[in-house]
């Protein structure tokens, strides 16, 4: 097949204790997911269901550096476990659904929150908050045949050595089974699709010079220096 330009890099995750990688088809993100963290940000944990945003997969950062983006004052980091699929399909069954799974990894959703706010209050989609250049840091993926499905386990979230952020993955309120059910009743799940499940409360600003240190019991350690 001949294009008329270049033809983009496939975006890609390691796989921790290989040499392979995962490519990546989309990163789905789930919204408010953690009772506090949906309080903390204005929702109703008891009303709303799960509802999702997109970042693209060349916003994918594995090298440890985020640069402090353009056009906001205010960028806040949401530490997160990230859901790699193996397998996709629609209307996918419940009991199904952790059959899709690949493995696990530690991620970042970092937001432009004052751009996301201003969005909010036009009614507008959320991208120009969620979606730009580097905004997903994210480690190896580690395979689910060696730490199984973690279900609980601490979530947690360092800037500077200070615990920002503070959680157990029992807390989510839409469990993993759930999200891949639900999101594959929206659209037609593809091998390579990540979901960023999440995010404790305790969301905060960085800026530059900051150093980031995220953990999720069983899966791993995510370090990141704003730059």
């Amino acid at each position: 097949m001949e294009f008329i330009i270049t033809s983009p890099t496939q975006a890609a995750v390691p796989v921790k204790g290989s040499a392979a990688y995962f490519p990546v088809h989309r990163i789905y993100c789930v919204g408010r997911n953690y009772a506090a963290h949906a309080i903390e940000m204005g929702g109703d944990p008891d009303r709303e269901p799960p509802f999702f945003f997109q970042k693209n997969p060349d916003n994918l950062v594995l090298n440890g550096s985020f640069p402090y983006p353009s056009a906001s004052s205010d960028v806040h980091h949401e530490i997160e476990m990230v859901v790699a699929l193996k397998d996709g399909g629609s209307d996918i069954p419940l009991a199904k659904a952790l059959d899709c799974v690949f493995g696990y990894g530690v991620g970042l959703d970092m937001t432009r929150r004052d751009l996301q706010g201003k969005a909010k209050e036009q009614g507008r989609p959320w991208e120009v908050g969620k979606a730009f250049e580097s905004s997903a840091p994210c480690t190896a993926i580690v395979p689910s045949k060696e730490i199984g499905h973690p279900a609980q386990g601490a979530i947690w979230l360092d800037v500077n050595g200070t615990r920002r952020q503070s959680g157990d993955l029992n807390q989510m309120i839409w469990k993993v089974p759930e999200m891949i059910t639900y999101l594959s009743g929206l659209f037609t799940l593809k091998p390579g699709d990540l979901i960023y499940s999440g995010t404790p409360s305790g969301v905060g600003p960085v800026v530059r010079g900051d150093k980031l240190h995220g953990h999720i019991d069983n899966i791993g350690d995510l370090e990141v220096q704003v730059v």
